[in-house]
């Protein structure tokens, strides 16, 4: 750090620079509707979803999951064409290191991810999870399994934590997809703006 020395009335000041503190840049890449239309461009309508778990469910989808970091708010809609579901579209916030990291994803029929797509970054470092390189890596997996962090999903150096906490993420929302969306899941979900966590 720079130091300057200075006289001020006959005095001797030690003056240390400030340097500035690191700006936090909140940026909004993509809004939900354009998601969704990326997500499925196949798809012609979209339902709003909301997704109730129940303890038990919530405990199931916890168990898949693994281990968390704090989330905010998840909407969810059911993709349609002509009527008939192609998938799901989920959007989701993980916690970044200071604010929450807003993604959307969307799951078909048969529980294969697509690559997210980061809708809103709010931190002043880690912005490297929108590369499309990192994000395509998720594209196409179907199974918990392969889904582990530092493993097929790679890390970002100087983004570690964003690079986490999205993985975290994609996979509490692959497993809430196995045990509430998927066809044939017990959990009750009807038509509606918001999700459950």
């Amino acid at each position: 750090m720079a130091s300057r020395r200075l006289r001020v009335g006959g005095s001797l000041l030690l003056g240390v620079a400030i340097l500035p503190a690191p700006v936090v840049m909140a940026a909004d890449y993509m809004g939900e509707e354009t998601a969704q239309r990326v997500l499925f461009p196949e798809a012609d309508a979209f339902t709003p979803l909301v997704v109730s778990l129940g303890e038990s469910g919530h405990r199931q989808v916890a168990a898949l999951a693994g281990p968390q970091p704090p989330h905010g708010r998840l909407r969810a809609w059911v993709a349609l064409r002509a009527g008939a579901p192609v998938g799901h579209v989920l959007v989701d916030e993980v916690q970044g290191r200071v604010d929450l990291i807003t993604y959307a994803t969307g799951i078909d029929l048969q529980g294969r991810l697509r690559t997210p797509e980061i809708l809103s970054y709010r931190e002043s470092h880690g912005g490297e999870v929108r590369a499309p390189r990192w994000r395509a890596q998720f594209d196409g997996h179907d199974s918990l399994e392969s889904l582990r962090f530092g493993r097929e999903i790679r890390n970002i150096a100087g983004a570690t934590l964003s690079s986490e906490h999205v993985t975290q993420g994609m996979r509490w929302l692959l497993a809430l997809w196995q045990v509430a969306l998927r066809p044939g899941a017990g959990a009750a979900a009807g038509a509606g703006g918001g999700g459950t966590r």
